[in-house]
């Protein structure tokens, strides 16, 4: 299954415009103080709204600051950018303007109306050199940390392997469980059932299913350009690259649907690229598999596909 050109032309022609975004300041001030209010109405939509129940990961109107977590890397990567880099941009930010103002105020033709000529200060070259570095360090060790947990996979209790073209994902799975594989494509506007949750370019047409409290290592691949797998609410971005594979696994803590898209332009179509997640109950994972080979998907005899989790 591919997509046309003419099928993306179509697409191209219904995609609305984004509204102009958030200056980048205003931004960082939301994520840290208006994120638990996002949280919050997040939790009451879910409590009010049945149709819309499974829905947990997805973008909403009007939102700043993350979507809700939903895995122990996606948690860490939250709490690094509001415990350590906003008040760290807010303080550097802060410290510039202090210096502007005080330069402006205190160094001007009305107060000096003869400059100085100085060209070297040894104190301030050096504090102005190490103080940039200690900052840098400070951000270095969680960073390097949460690098290591996003990159060092645990044992899988599922391999999944997402191949990217332009422009679709194709999904594996291992001989284990099936031994099949699909494409993914958005639906077209005309198959969308909103009262069910699904999301204008976001929702497809044969998600991935998983399931809940599972280690899941997802073996990223590309076909063609270089494409990006992302997924904000399981903490996943990693680049599709050809003739290589990339790592990345999640643990999802609550069953539901969970919405991203390729992150590297790529093309035409690269809009037209979603990644749709399910995330289920054990039984519901297997009952899932059952009717996956009684949809006839394509068998993996010949083809190379996501390996089996190993042996515990």
């Amino acid at each position: 299954m591919t997509v046309t050109a003419h099928a993306a032309d179509e697409h191209a022609g219904q995609a609305r415009h984004w509204e102009t975004s958030w200056a980048p300041m205003a931004i960082a001030f939301g994520s840290m103080f208006l994120a638990p209010l996002t949280f919050a109405a997040a939790a009451v939509m879910l409590a009010s709204t049945g149709a819309r129940a499974a829905v947990l990961g997805a973008p909403t109107q009007g939102e700043i600051g993350f979507q809700p977590v939903n895995s122990d890397n996606a948690a860490d990567i939250v709490w690094f950018h509001n415990a350590f880099l906003l008040p760290v941009t807010i303080g550097v930010s802060a410290l510039v303007l202090v210096l502007l103002a005080y330069v402006v105020i205190n160094f001007n033709e009305r107060v000096h109306p003869t400059p100085s000529k100085t060209t070297h200060n040894w104190t301030l070259e050096t504090v102005w050199t190490i103080l940039p570095a200690l900052a840098l360090i400070v951000i270095a060790f969680p960073s390097l940390r949460l690098l290591q947990k996003q990159m060092i996979v645990p044992t899988p209790d599922l391999v999944l392997k997402a191949t990217a073209s332009q422009w679709e994902w194709r999904y594996g799975y291992p001989k284990e469980v099936g031994g099949f594989q699909f494409d993914s494509l958005p639906k077209d506007d005309s198959d969308l059932d909103l009262a069910k949750g699904d999301m204008r370019l976001l929702t497809v047409d044969n998600a991935p299913v998983v399931p809940v409290d599972k280690v899941v290592e997802v073996d990223v691949t590309s076909l063609d350009v270089i494409h990006s797998f992302a997924v904000p609410s399981l903490g996943m971005r990693v680049d599709a690259i050809p003739g290589r594979l990339t790592q990345t696994w999640f643990k999802a803590e609550r069953e539901g649907v969970f919405y991203g898209q390729c992150s590297n332009i790529c093309g035409i179509g690269h809009a037209f690229m979603p990644i749709e997640i399910r995330v289920v109950s054990a039984d519901d994972y297997q009952a899932w598999l059952v009717r996956a080979k009684k949809k006839q998907f394509a068998s993996m005899e010949g083809v190379e596909l996501a390996a089996a989790p190993p042996t515990r």
